[in-house]
């Protein structure tokens, strides 16, 4: 087990059952960002892989 998968865990248990949509999401996530700019190259690499995430392999 990696260490976030910590993270990943408490996020299931306490939101798993909740809906929220893309936008929240990424709201959410440039909140983040400007609270801890440091981690703008991971939460970008992380966004632009759920953007591709359907993509065919072209």
């Amino acid at each position: 087990m990696y260490f976030t998968d910590r993270g990943i865990e408490e996020l299931q248990a306490r939101r798993g059952e909740e809906e929220v949509s893309f936008a929240w999401l990424g709201e959410r996530m440039i909140e983040f960002v400007d609270l801890n700019p440091e981690f703008e190259v991971p939460v970008e690499r992380l966004a632009t892989w759920l953007a591709r995430l359907e993509d065919d392999d072209d």
